[in-house]
């Protein structure tokens, strides 16, 4: 154990203290800071937090009422990132911008340990990006999707059944990455795409 004599402790910085939506406006950039920043956001219920334009996602592990509902991909495809609460919709916004209003290629790297949640992050990229797509092509999302894009949505168990083994985190934990390529028509729709499984070895 370590000993620290009263000369060593330091006062938290306000920043610390009251939490913020952007870590990197943290007064104090060290992991203490950074954990204790997560763990007062989640004890809230907010669970996405921005590190300058990575996002961070901590699993809550329970249903969240009202945080994908459709109000709430209206809500972030009206808005530029950074000018709502840290979102995934806000990264697939983004995505979504670029790709239709740029036609620059984009790419969403979700990283993390087994049980993190990134088989449903990505779930939640597609669903993001498959009412935008409806949106482009003038039907309602509450209307028939296209069949692209109900393949799409309907993909989920598809994913989870690539390499599955049972964790203690979960029952479904992946054993293989996985590569989703969309394509995009000029007019900002889905007209297909591909699922590549990708053997995962660490070096």
């Amino acid at each position: 154990s370590y000993i620290y004599s009263r000369e060593r402790v330091y006062a938290m910085h306000q920043s610390s203290i009251d939490g913020v939506e952007d870590m990197s406006a943290l007064a104090e950039l060290h992991e203490a800071a950074i954990m204790h920043n997560l763990y007062q956001r989640y004890q809230k219920d907010n669970i996405y937090t921005n590190i300058g334009s990575i996002l961070a996602a901590v699993n809550p592990y329970k249903q969240i009422s009202g945080l994908y509902d459709p109000e709430r991909v209206d809500l972030y495809s009206k808005h530029h990132i950074g000018e709502l609460p840290p979102h995934i919709f806000a990264v697939a916004n983004e995505c979504y911008r670029c790709i239709w209003k740029r036609h620059d290629s984009q790419c969403v790297l979700i990283s993390g340990e087994s049980g993190a949640g990134k088989t449903e992050s990505t779930k939640l990229l597609l669903q993001f990006l498959s009412v935008m797509s409806q949106k482009s092509a003038g039907t309602s999302p509450l209307e028939k999707s296209t069949r692209v894009e109900q393949a799409i949505v309907q993909s989920s168990p598809i994913m989870e059944a690539f390499g599955n083994a049972k964790t203690v985190y979960n029952n479904n934990s992946s054993r293989f990455g996985k590569f989703i390529q969309l394509h995009f028509s000029e007019g900002g729709n889905i007209q297909g795409g591909c699922v590549i499984d990708c053997i995962l070895i660490c070096i």
